[in-house]
């Protein structure tokens, strides 16, 4: 009994010093930081409302709508536009000796007619077929089957009496037999000086396609290169752009532009384009019209309307053809029905730099008994120059 006693009192003292050891070993281990303290959560400013200030509203003396001043509305707000930029005014330069300036234009004509003519004319033994051969460079030069005909003739004649040929006298001969062909006596100057009134009066024909456009903006520049002052008519209402086109080619050489509604009438535009041309007191009218297809009746009737609108106010003096030289004899077939509609008086070739068919010259004149004026030589706006007869042959058969 006493030993079960002592072993119950060792097992407590025991289970007491293991109790002890436990407790003091975790108050060793350091304890976690204590959480911190909530936040004192205050409620944030008022958001501002439309027209509020930012900061807190103060109170201020308020006026009633009796008190407020406000707009009787007689006076109009007038917003002040910065004004436009007006175009720079360009000087074009002389017409005088314009060809001449641009004869290496010529080059592709030069090569199939003029340099042709002197290389076949400069063989040792002129046979049938070498005649035949200058035959077909002159029809394919587009100077045609009448004035081929009279110009071989002559020079058989003329080289059969000359015998030895040199290069020199084979150049004099040819560039004689040319100028007789192109005629070196007709009046090829741009009727726009009527001696009795003013302005002078000039309508620009053509079809579609042939830069009548900007032959119209371009002879703008060369009139006014020669001292004159122009208003252009934009009697062109079919076409989109065509007057705002015709209108930047005049303001560049400061000449006013008449212009109407899109697909307006085309009279009443010229007629207009007239008007103000009297009343301005300027020199020349230059009266661009529609483009059309040769073959449509109405569309040629409505030309010829243009022209008798035109003629209320005075005579026309300048009716000019405007004429793609690339398209060879159908340009041909072009003019003589335009010449049935409106009286052709002279005619202008553009694109001659463009193309081997320098002859048109010849063969459009033969056609319409009406000089060549005008042609143009490249897309420059000074590329179109007065036709002169001796500056076209000379670059044709070259130095």
């Amino acid at each position: 009994m006493e030993l079960v006693i002592l072993a119950v009192v060792i097992a407590v003292v025991v289970l007491g010093a293991l109790g002890g050891l436990i407790v003091g070993s975790r108050r060793k281990k350091q304890l976690p930081p204590p959480p911190p303290a909530a936040p004192d959560i205050t409620a944030p400013p008022a958001e501002p409302h439309v027209g509020d200030e930012a900061e807190t509203p103060r109170e201020e003396p308020r006026r009633t709508i009796e008190e407020v001043d406000l707009p009787d509305g007689s006076a109009p707000v007038v917003v002040e536009e910065p004004p436009a930029e007006a175009p720079e005014i360009e000087i074009p330069e002389p017409t005088a000796g314009r060809l001449v300036r641009l004869r290496t234009r010529l080059s592709r004509s030069q090569n199939a007619l003029g340099k042709g003519l002197l290389t076949l004319l400069s063989r040792e033994h002129l046979d049938e077929d070498t005649w035949e051969e200058i035959e077909d460079t002159l029809l394919t030069a587009d100077v045609g089957v009448q004035p081929t005909q009279e110009l071989v003739e002559r020079l058989r004649e003329r080289v059969k009496v000359l015998g030895t040929r040199t290069p020199e006298e084979l150049r004099t001969l040819l560039r004689e037999e040319l100028l007789t062909l192109v005629g070196r006596d007709m009046d090829r100057a741009v009727k726009t000086e009527p001696e009795d009134r003013k302005p002078g009066i000039v309508m620009v024909v053509g079809v579609n396609g042939t830069g009548k456009t900007t032959t119209t903006g371009k002879l703008a520049r060369v009139l006014v290169a020669d001292g004159q002052s122009v208003v252009l008519g934009a009697a062109d209402t079919f076409r989109a752009a065509a007057a705002d086109q015709l209108q930047t080619w005049g303001e560049r050489v400061g000449a006013h532009t008449v212009r109407g509604p899109e697909a307006g009438d085309p009279a009443s535009v010229a007629f207009d384009a007239v008007k103000e041309g009297k009343e301005m007191g300027a020199n020349v009218v230059l009266i661009d019209t529609a483009g059309r297809l040769h073959t449509k009746t109405g569309l040629m009737d409505e030309l010829g309307k243009v022209k008798r609108v035109v003629e209320k106010h005075a005579p026309v003096d300048e009716v000019l053809l405007v004429l793609d030289a690339t398209t060879g004899q159908n340009g041909l077939v072009q003019a003589r029905v335009f010449s049935e509609v409106v009286d052709i008086t002279g005619i202008v070739l553009t694109k001659l730099d463009g193309t081997a068919k320098g002859g048109i010259v010849v063969a459009v004149q033969r056609e319409l008994g009406v000089p060549v004026k005008l042609i143009g030589l490249g897309e420059g706006a000074d590329d179109l120059a007065p036709f002169e007869p001796e500056a076209f042959v000379d670059a044709l058969i070259g130095e």
